[in-house]
């Protein structure tokens, strides 16, 4: 593999989407085909991209948002395309252009870009994996369609998205989750750990019925794990639990309980061919001090 080809696909990362739209060379571009020049364009002439991937937006962070913006403005540009009906389509800003529409907002600073409906899906699919605030199954469905409609390898969405390929085949594997299952991880219910965690089991049933214990217990995903390795293992688990006491030889059994008859006191030895240690327990002060008295001789 060649080390320096792909650190210089990941420094190109650091340049942002700006990498990924291709800027319009026309002998005399028209204002709709400008290359880095935020304009201001009426929230209402905005179609929703068809290709955004999100499918659950937080209402609280997005009133925080809007928020923001009636106060600050949006401070960030959205990207926009111009489509032939003279109205424009998001290619990447939905948050900023949904909280604008709930401030009141008439217009918001765009950035316009002339891309295919290929580039602006791809555009889309990448800005949305780059962010941290989608679920789970959003960012499964987000690499399945890299890899379905754009052929793309694990390591090249890796590169892409500016994760590690571990991290794409994780979030893909989700996807063999029954629907039930993936509804959980989606809401928030279960978390990116306990679905892997339920990846170990073959059969749709198995995980299911797994999930739902898991769910209604509030499990941590430490919890989890012990609990699918000992249904995947029962014979450990019951080894474990059931470990056989060491047996104790006759003549120490007797001496131990002579000592708990003279103290009065909890006492434990511990024989190894000849060689151990009496522990002697005492539950309070006065039973150490009689303790003391009868050692002593006193």
């Amino acid at each position: 593999m060649n080390i320096a080809s792909t650190d210089t696909k990941r420094r190109a990362l650091g340049k942002g989407l700006d990498s990924l739209l291709p800027r319009v060379h026309a002998p005399a571009p028209s204002p709709e085909a400008e290359g880095g020049r935020p304009r201001e364009i009426p929230v209402d002439q905005i179609d929703r991209n068809p290709f955004q991937t999100r499918t659950h937006m937080n209402e609280g962070q997005l009133a925080e948002l809007a928020a923001s913006i009636t106060a600050n403005g949006v401070v960030q540009p959205v990207l926009v395309r111009p489509l032939a009906s003279g109205r424009f389509q998001l290619i990447a800003g939905e948050r900023r252009w949904q909280a604008s529409k709930l401030a009141g907002k008439e217009t918001i600073p765009a950035i316009l870009r002339q891309v295919s409906d290929e580039q602006a899906m791809e555009i889309t699919i990448v800005e949305n994996l780059q962010r941290a605030d989608l679920n789970p199954m959003e960012q499964a469905r987000a690499f399945e369609r890299l890899s379905r409609e754009f052929h793309m390898t694990q390591e090249q969405m890796a590169v892409r998205t500016g994760k590690d390929r571990a991290t794409v085949s994780n979030f893909l594997r989700l996807l063999r989750l029954p629907t039930s299952v993936q509804t959980r991880v989606e809401s928030g219910e279960l978390s990116f750990g306990h679905a892997r965690t339920l990846l170990a089991f073959e059969h749709a049933e198995e995980i299911e019925r797994a999930a739902q214990r898991i769910a209604a217990l509030s499990l941590s995903v430490r919890q989890t794990e012990s609990y699918v390795q000992g249904l995947l293992h029962p014979e450990k688990a019951t080894k474990k639990s059931a470990k056989p006491e060491p047996p104790v030889d006759p003549n120490v059994r007797e001496a131990q309980e002579q000592l708990q008859r003279s103290l009065g006191l909890k006492v434990t030895i511990e024989d190894h061919h000849g060689r151990g240690k009496v522990i002697i327990e005492y539950a309070r002060l006065e039973d150490f001090d009689k303790l003391l008295e009868q050692l002593a001789g006193d």
